[in-house]
């Protein structure tokens, strides 16, 4: 774990010290919970929202997209639930003055157990090498099936707790698995209390007027409150999905782990509308949908794990979370709803509106029922970033420290670099990234010796570096350097754009 700890910070060190993240309003001390993204952040954030939006929407002609606004008539709140339901389970402890969100400290308590399985696992693995059985293993061994037992049936008694909305069972739970303060380390715990996680504002020019509006919490409430305008202006036919990106805000007290948990993020959600009876059926494609799209980063599928809800949410009759290992454990990255009729429905009720669809060809007219993804931009940003930072010894001893980006949302593309600062060597650089730009993110850079370049652009996450040298004014071919490999060929400054594009060819889907 403490590897772990220290892998994390390091990460986070490396995101701002190369300007991706960056603590908001930092001279003024920062803001708990809120961050900036740099220069390349932005990059990369953008182009993993682009993937996504791609994936959706250019791929699947019956899925279009939107924006709506963050501002919303409160009355929405109402009829999603939030207002009433959207709530943590929060507990302080009285020694260290800390507030925790209960259902958090019980995750932790849980991961502490699977960290035990794993090293058991880790073990077994080591000593039986390739006649290792992971599956027999985990079905026999005394200590992994007493540990999953344990988990298992904390889940189950805290599944049941939150069901009959028993706070006091909660609060006796984590006195039961002698869960400790992580500051004081005392058990020293008070009640477990319900807090609305919803950000209020007011609308209006002067305070009499002005009515209390909601930060939206999530973006869903959008493409349900348009459900029809896209429909008729759209011509769409069931089944059709409606895909948006957009900022949603939540208030949360234990706001933690770097970007994972903030109080304004980045959603990228599809609402799939489909028939009455055949939504668990669309739950299963979109379930193996998503997963597919996770594993065209590149990224190993070992990273990524399923994990059912055994609590379903009030709304749905079926979920799982994606979750990927982040560097202080799995943690969710992505849901998959089936939402039921419960949002089209509500909205009806509480508006007094129509949201049905008819059917010509079975002249009927019926509320859709409705499958739902929602990943983090964020959430996702964090994976990427942090399964792509390695640290590695080379061949001759020396170290660098490379961002394994996949190419096709790397920031910049290609770094130009003259061998030095002269003979013209410049002027070729400029005239070569001008005939990249229009494809590619280009950098130029001609400060230091070319290696330490190197180690700059491997930092950054740049796929390919394109260097100049007296060579290349002699027979305009020039060297090209592949991040990864680190493997340098020459190229042509004719075919110098094929090359490049050969390796950034996006992934499919």
């Amino acid at each position: 774990m403490a590897n772990n700890e220290e892998l994390f910070k390091k990460i986070i060190s490396h995101a701002k010290e190369y300007g991706y993240i960056f603590p908001s309003s930092e001279i003024y001390d920062g803001l708990s919970a809120v961050y900036d993204y740099g220069q390349y952040g932005v990059e990369l954030k953008n182009n993993i929202k682009n993937y996504w939006w791609k994936s959706m929407v250019q791929m699947n002609e019956n899925i279009v997209g939107i924006d709506t606004a963050i501002f919303m008539h409160p009355t929405i709140w109402k009829a999603s639930g939030h207002v009433d339901a959207f709530n943590d389970p929060l507990i302080d402890n009285k020694d260290s003055k800390k507030r925790y969100r209960a259902d958090v400290l019980i995750e932790d308590h849980i991961a502490k157990i699977e960290d035990k399985i794993l090293k058991e696992i880790r073990k077994a693995s080591e000593r039986f090498g390739k006649d290792f059985d992971e599956e027999k293993f985990r079905a026999t061994h005394p200590r992994v099936l007493e540990n999953t037992e344990k988990i298992a049936s904390i889940q189950k008694r805290f599944n049941e707790a939150l069901n009959q909305n028993d706070l006091g069972e909660v609060k006796k739970l984590i006195e039961d698995l002698g869960i400790v303060c992580p500051v004081s380390g005392t058990k020293n715990w008070t009640d477990v209390r319900q807090f609305n996680l919803m950000f209020s504002t007011q609308m209006g020019s002067v305070s009499e007027d002005s009515g209390t509006l909601f930060l939206r919490p999530e973006t869903a409430q959008g493409i349900f409150v348009n459900f029809l305008n896209v429909q008729k202006t759209g011509r769409m036919k069931i089944p059709f999905g409606i895909a948006q990106i957009g900022k949603a805000f939540r208030n949360e007290i234990v706001a933690r782990q770097f970007i994972f948990r903030m109080r304004e993020f980045e959603q990228m959600e599809m609402q799939f509308f489909v028939p009455p009876g055949e939504e668990l059926t669309w739950f299963e494609y979109w379930k193996e949908q998503r997963m597919k799209w996770h594993l065209s980063l590149g990224i190993s599928a070992s990273k990524y794990r399923w994990h059912p809800h055994e609590k379903l949410a009030h709304y749905a009759n079926a979920a799982v979370d994606i979750e990927f290992e982040f560097p202080f454990g799995f943690k969710e990255l992505e849901g998959i709803h089936s939402r039921t009729d419960f949002d089209l429905s509500s909205h009806e009720k509480f508006s007094g509106k129509k949201l049905r669809y008819f059917d010509a060809e079975s002249n009927e007219s019926y509320v859709p029922y409705v499958v739902e993804t929602s990943i983090g931009v964020d959430r996702t940003f964090l994976a990427v970033f942090s399964n792509a930072y390695t640290e590695e010894i080379l061949a001759d001893g020396s170290e660098r420290t490379v961002l394994r980006l996949p190419a096709v949302l790397a920031p910049i593309k290609v770094a130009v670099l003259p061998l030095v600062k002269k003979d013209g060597m410049p002027e070729k650089a400029r005239l070569i990234i001008d005939e990249l730009k229009n494809d590619f993110l280009c950098q130029y850079d001609e400060k230091d010796a070319i290696g330490r370049r190197y180690r700059r652009q491997d930092a950054i996450g740049t796929p390919y570096c394109v260097t100049i040298d007296n060579e290349t004014l002699e027979n305009d071919t020039v060297t090209l350097r592949e991040r990864d490999s680190m493997l340098q060929t020459r190229v042509s400054i004719e075919n110098l754009r094929k090359e490049i594009s050969e390796g950034l060819r996006p992934l499919r889907f």
